[in-house]
């Protein structure tokens, strides 16, 4: 069966399209005219602003003209994730959808459920023509993944509506009112080359076969970190067996907790079973921990064609030791909210190139001091080892309202579909509500979505039935918007 087939249809065949248009963050440009074409189609106003976020305005249907205005907002780019073994080109290659059972997966990449199905979802309210409804706007945003971009860069006065719903939370039955702010941090170390010894053979390092994800959804899961589990090897390597770094590379998404890492590491010839068993050593204890959420660990040592140059060796072993030292995964728990994640680092990127070691943190935190302050102590880490230390691209989070009127209405509309009560949630992952909410303070905001597990990594996938009920949840919803 294609996916186009699943119902609800329309929903389906909009995210078959999308799927269908490459669109990594920052690349997602095609995508964005394909929405401008599918607006302007449809006889509405389409707006398109300076940084590619689309506006698509539809009238309210008769006798609903009184009711609240509802933008509907999603984002248009994907995580662009893969699996060492495919073959895939970003820039040009579609993804492809396959179903499993009640689920439906890309083949060995990320699927971009986060968030092409809140993008579909708003496409198919405004082509539909059986809907009721007040004053619709859907609002599609670039570049959420990398920057929130689109988000930080919306103008005020350009919606309408009074009231945003956003579709990119990822768990059914459950209604979102907060979430966490975020903060980058890049430290960059600059180091000279040095020519290898005389006697020294060059192994390549492989850690691979984590299973990675969201660093915001799954943080607090335990799942490996490629970033973590490699430095632990290369600081022993350069520290005790007299080894040398000539380059590194582990992760490659500030959001995506890192799957995989390698580096070319030099050895004397006489120290090469040591290191060998070390890494048989490594792995075993690896294993160990990480059985029960990362079973298919895999850590090695290979044959390696280069030859050198290796960076500088004093600056590389302080580089390892405070990628060693740098704090990852969850900091602390909410007191505030049960099982929610107040404050976590992701150690998502560990690069060397062009005479410099590069190392990227994404944080999230519900608390603005308490984000700060762990910041700081990653600053100081990196500072402490001799790198450069930058702090980019901070946004606060989304702080609940527990008493807003779309909340209400959105819990008694799911009440009377399903027989149940929603539940009421905050998330730690950073939702463009917290930025939307400060250029248009005067929005009542919520989020909702299907159920998605492991964005971010080839492991995404979307639960079937659930797309459906929240489709149906939507159009109640839009149905029985509040009176102006």
């Amino acid at each position: 069966m294609n996916i186009q087939d699943l119902n609800p249809k329309s929903v389906w065949k909009n995210f078959y399209a999308l799927t269908q248009i490459p669109r990594p963050s920052k690349r997602e440009s095609r995508a964005v005219e394909y929405l401008v074409e599918f607006g302007n189609q449809l006889g509405l106003e389409t707006i398109k602003d300076e940084v590619g976020n689309v506006i698509i305005r539809k009238p309210a249907t008769p006798g609903m003209e009184n009711r609240q205005g509802i933008i509907l907002q999603a984002h248009i780019d994907m995580v662009p994730q893969k699996n060492n073994d495919k073959v895939h080109d970003w820039d040009n290659d579609p993804v492809e959808p396959r179903i499993v059972e009640d689920w439906v997966y890309a083949t060995g990449t990320t699927l971009g459920a986060d968030n092409g199905l809140g993008c579909a979802v708003a496409m198919a309210v405004l082509e539909a023509t059986d809907l009721v409804h007040g004053p619709v706007e859907a609002l599609f945003t670039v570049d959420e993944e990398t920057g929130m971009t689109g988000a930080r860069a919306l103008q005020p006065g350009v919606l309408k509506g009074d009231i945003l719903i956003n579709l990119d939370s990822e768990d059914e039955g459950e209604l979102y009112v907060g979430c966490a702010g975020g903060l980058d941090v890049t430290a960059t170390f600059h180091y000279q080359e040095e020519a290898l010894p005389a006697g020294y053979v060059v192994r390549e390092l492989n850690v691979k076969g984590l299973r990675g994800g969201h660093s915001g959804m799954e943080i607090n899961q335990g799942r490996g970190n490629a970033n973590k589990i490699m430095v632990r090897l290369l600081l022993p390597f350069l520290r005790d067996l007299d080894a040398r770094l000539l380059c590194v590379e582990g992760g490659n998404m500030r959001n995506a907790i890192p799957r995989e890492g390698v580096a070319c590491v030099a050895f004397p010839e006489n120290r090469v079973a040591e290191a060998e068993a070390l890494v048989a050593r490594t792995l075993a204890e690896a294993q160990n921990e990480y059985g029960p959420v990362d079973p298919g660990l895999e850590i090695f040592l290979a044959p390696c064609e280069c030859q050198g140059p290796a960076i500088e060796q004093a600056v590389a072993l302080k580089a390892m030791r405070a990628v060693y030292g740098c704090p990852n995964g969850v900091d602390r728990m909410s007191l505030a909210m049960e099982n929610l994640v107040e404050t976590s680092n992701n150690l998502a990127i560990v690069k060397s190139e062009n005479g410099t070691i590069v190392v990227k943190t994404l944080m999230r935190g519900s608390i603005d001091s308490a984000k700060a302050d762990l910041s700081e102590s990653i600053r100081a880490v990196f500072e402490l080892a001799g790198a450069e230390v930058q702090l980019t691209g901070g946004y606060s989070g989304w702080q609940p309202n527990m008493a807003s009127p779309i909340l209400k209405a959105m819990k008694e509309t799911y009440q009377a579909l399903y027989g149940i009560e929603p539940a009421v949630k905050a998330i730690h992952a950073g939702l463009e509500c917290g930025i939307l909410g400060g250029i248009y303070p005067n929005w009542d905001m919520i989020s909702c979505g299907p159920t998605i597990r492991s964005p971010h990594s080839p492991e995404e996938r979307v639960c079937i039935p659930t797309v459906e009920k929240w489709w149906n949840f939507v159009v109640a919803a839009l149905e029985k918007a509040p009176l102006k």
